[in-house]
């Protein structure tokens, strides 16, 4: 007796950007170091050739550009240069796919990491973390985003519970929380407590007198400054700082 046999359909190919498998992908690698030694420079240059080399190698994709930081730490995405010129480019709808060595590469700060991954994903854009072998786009991906959201949550927990207990602990055992660069009249000794600077004192008190005759803050700084006083800029906004 015969059997039936019933033929399944093919899975759908995945969209990158909302183009078919079958059409090039436009990919860029990103590329960090954190340090400026000779060993890491060397592993630079490794990182750059390898993945011109890795994106050029693959059929399916166009190589577009590397986008490389040398010597700057991956804590935060703010300061590095070639990394928000890739999130640019990225926006403008010049890349499809972005690779990249491993999550720490790309971002240590999971908040960080989290909101870029995000709004890459929003449109389309794939990003690669070739150790974790993680593609955005696909079910592990979606993995990778609820495991950085709770990351996420937890650092930022974990950061203001440190904040706190530290600070309680200073105050606990006396120590003066105040950073003295921003706080004029008083520095600090070698213990860490807050001693006079006879010298800001004397523009303290008279900061204090001239208030309690009338003064502005703005004619109060512009006062200090015409008497070669060091430049006192928020006292125009209620401060003291230098």
């Amino acid at each position: 007796m015969a059997k039936n046999i019933r033929v399944l359909p093919a899975l759908a190919p995945q969209e990158i950007n909302g183009l078919p498998e079958n059409v090039k992908k436009r990919a860029c690698a990103y590329c960090r170091v954190s340090t400026d030694s000779k060993e890491q420079e060397s592993s630079y240059e490794s990182q750059v050739n390898y993945y011109i080399a890795y994106i050029r190698n693959n059929p399916d994709w166009t190589f577009v550009d590397i986008y490389a930081d040398e010597g700057i730490s991956g804590t935060s995405t703010k300061k590095r240069d070639d990394f928000n010129r890739m999130i640019n480019d990225c926006m403008k709808g010049k890349i499809d796919i972005v690779i990249t060595k491993s999550i720490s590469r790309f971002a240590r700060n999971t908040l960080d990491c989290l909101n870029n991954v995000r709004k890459l994903k929003n449109k389309g854009i794939a990003v690669f973390f070739e150790k974790e072998n993680i593609n955005t786009l696909d079910t592990t991906g979606e993995v990778l985003l609820t495991i950085l959201s709770s990351l996420a949550q937890d650092e930022s927990r974990s950061i203001s519970e440190n904040v706190k207990w530290g600070i309680a602990r200073q105050f606990q055992s006396g120590r003066v929380l105040v950073n003295t660069t921003r706080f004029l009249g008083y520095d600090k000794d070698e213990n860490g407590e807050l001693i006079i600077n006879e010298e800001e004192a004397k523009i303290v008190r008279r900061i204090f007198i001239e208030y309690l005759e009338g003064k502005s803050y703005n004619a109060i700084a512009k006062g200090l400054m015409a008497d070669g006083k060091r430049r006192l800029s928020a006292i125009q906004n209620g401060g003291t700082q230098q």
